[in-house]
């Protein structure tokens, strides 16, 4: 058992570094690419790396799974990633990445409801998240420039929230039983289905020509083969082993790794106001997760 829940947190470790630098790639591509071709593109690729790893079909399900499943795919593929992808086109790649910390919040409410056997939530974890909410204030101000974004921070917190009942429908369906492979791979279709209309809403353009461009295509390989074909097996697998709430925890080094990587390849300054407020949030992020720890292994 405890080696089952440390495989979950090696799957949870390697899917959140890869995730942490997501926001810079997907701003690279913005210069040339609308974000609903970035997110179209990307798990195209993902979902026939997926096939080509295991071609056997899923079997099995029942109506009832299936809708769990398409309901998965309109959040965690195509809702969350277009919110998260439109956000960057009005904030920075930094307040994207610390607002999304957020999640493990919004998953931690919706368990209490949709999942019985969670405990009620104590106060301490309201006193976290009024401290986390201070920081991603102290980032979306954006240190010396004090310009809040208030478009861009908003669709990342409302992309949050779906991650959050993401996270509660995969927790469903890995109590399925089925390869995770296999479910990932499910979801990953429904996605796509559910992106069609915004296609043409956000008049998709296919231009093989913007490939030639070696920094485009290694940075779409590396969101469709790493960060969607990859990543959300490991981060389904790891949810699958340890639970939705004790996973998104991960979610919570997101801003770190993003505020690094933005400030050393896009060259977005790390202020005392965006170093502080990052710092801010993950303290408030660890005072609530500290309580959800007691909960579990009471004395």
């Amino acid at each position: 058992m405890e080696n089952k829940s440390m495989i979950g947190h090696i799957a949870a470790l390697i899917t959140i570094v890869i995730w942490g630098t997501t926001f810079i790639s997907t701003k690279i591509l913005l210069v040339d690419f609308q974000p609903v071709e970035i997110l179209f593109i990307r798990f195209i690729m993902g979902f026939l790396a997926l096939f080509l790893v295991c071609p056997r079909r899923l079997r099995g399900t029942d109506l009832k799974q299936e809708f769990t499943l398409a309901g998965a795919g309109l959040c965690g593929i195509c809702l969350y990633y277009l919110l998260e992808n439109i956000a960057l086109t009005y904030t920075l790649a930094q307040n994207v990445g610390v607002i999304i910390s957020v999640a493990p919040f919004f998953t931690a409410i919706l368990s209490r409801v949709f999942i019985r056997h969670e405990e009620k939530l104590r106060v301490n974890f309201f006193i976290g998240f009024v401290v986390a909410m201070a920081g991603i204030c102290l980032i979306s101000f954006n240190g010396a420039e004090m310009a809040l974004n208030p478009v861009g921070d908003l669709l990342a917190v409302l992309a949050a929230f779906v991650w959050a009942v993401y996270s509660i429908l995969t927790k469903k369906i890995a109590e399925f039983g089925y390869s995770t492979i296999l479910t990932t791979r499910r979801i990953f279709f429904y996605g796509l289905l559910f992106m069609l209309p915004p296609l043409f809403f956000f008049d998709f353009r296919f231009v093989p020509e913007r490939f030639s461009h070696p920094v485009y295509l290694m940075n779409m390989i590396y969101l469709g083969l790493g960060a969607s074909a990859l990543c959300f097996v490991t981060w389904n697998f790891a949810v699958k082993m340890l639970g939705a709430v004790k996973t998104s925890v991960y979610i919570y080094m997101v801003p770190v790794i993003t505020v690094i990587t933005s400030a050393l390849i896009l060259g977005e300054r790390i202020t005392w106001l965006s170093g502080g407020g990052t710092l801010l949030t993950l303290v408030g992020l660890f005072i609530s997760e500290k309580k959800f720890r007691e909960k579990r292994n009471p004395s």
